[in-house]
């Protein structure tokens, strides 16, 4: 169904470990909390994280501006979360979000003409977790990380294996747990002792940039259901999200670049450059540059079919 190419790895490989990558401190006052009680901070990146997945639904934008400032899909989100925060740390709470109903998620997350797809889940992915690390963690987050003793997989103790207790972060694919991993690396609130063990989150950014650069393969039946738009499987979406989390692994390794530094660069390639419905590989800005860094060895650079695939169609998910 599909597979890795190592050719085409090979040769993004060697275009990668000469990308400058700027990484995010994750620091920026608008979007994240600011140096403090570290069981504040980590209890807003637990409780974000589990409800950053798809923001827009069948064409609709969640988008809005605050305070002259347009802000859209993963951005919004974490403005709002830092309004709520500025406003009310305590919010973010496992008590609170244990109890939280769904009234209090509409009235903070939609906002404006900003409309969260789904809401009843993020509320029930809330609760779930306000609730389980008041009866497992007596409502601690940071004893999530002090018993991972640093490890993600560590013999079923590791802070990834421990994360699946939580609905928000099941996935097997680990979308939001490596996500939540890059955030508190990144603040340094884990210090990761496993580094074998690190993965790439991998949303729909990465996997659109995936088939584009050709370094995971489609057998034709796939290709035609991914090109037509037709909604694939629960089994289907996690065979494809784990072979394209293989395929970037191996690049990290090749490019001796850690897979959550590399995740900054695709993410935001993916946002700025390699867009739906189509790519803007000679007009973009990321980074330093002002055209796709990669563009050399994209397969959907020189060839309009691949330039046309975007990621597979399988909506009605939390994981990403």
């Amino acid at each position: 169904m599909i597979e890795i190419n190592d050719k085409a790895i090979r040769n993004v490989s060697k275009y990668i470990k000469h990308v400058e990558i700027s990484l995010d401190s994750f620091t920026n006052p608008e979007y994240y909390p600011p140096t403090g009680n570290i069981e504040d901070v980590t209890r807003y990146f637990l409780f974000m994280v589990a409800i950053d997945h798809r923001t827009s639904y069948r064409g609709v934008s969640y988008e809005e501006w605050i305070n002259g400032k347009l802000y859209h899909g993963a951005d919004l989100l974490y403005r709002l979360g830092m309004m709520k925060y500025n406003e009310d740390p305590d919010f973010f709470s496992p008590k609170r979000m244990a109890k939280i109903k769904l009234k209090d998620v509409m009235s903070w997350l939609n906002y404006g003409k900003a409309k969260i797809w789904d809401i009843n889940i993020r509320t029930m992915l809330l609760r779930d977790l306000g609730h389980k690390l008041l009866k497992l963690y007596h409502g601690k987050a940071c004893k999530l990380i002090v018993e991972s003793h640093g490890y993600l997989r560590r013999k079923g103790k590791g802070l990834i294996e421990t994360l699946k207790v939580f609905k928000a972060y099941e996935d097997p694919v680990e979308k939001k747990a490596y996500l939540l991993v890059k955030f508190l690396e990144r603040r340094g609130i884990i210090h990761i002792k496993d580094l074998v063990n690190v993965e790439i989150p991998v949303d729909n950014h990465l996997t659109r940039i995936a088939f584009r650069l050709n370094i995971v393969t489609l057998n034709p039946k796939l290709w035609k259901a991914i090109s037509i738009g037709k909604h694939l499987t629960r089994e289907e979406d996690v065979i494809i999200r784990l072979t394209v989390r293989k395929a970037y692994k191996e690049i990290s390794r090749r490019a001796g670049i850690l897979p959550l530094y590399l995740d900054d660069f695709l993410w935001m390639l993916g946002r700025r450059c390699c867009t739906k419905p189509l790519p803007k590989c000679d007009n973009c800005k990321v980074l330093k540059y002002s055209k796709c860094p990669l563009k050399n060895v994209c397969k959907g650079y020189r060839d309009p079919n691949y330039a046309k695939l975007t990621e597979h169609m399988y909506i009605r998910t939390w994981y990403y």
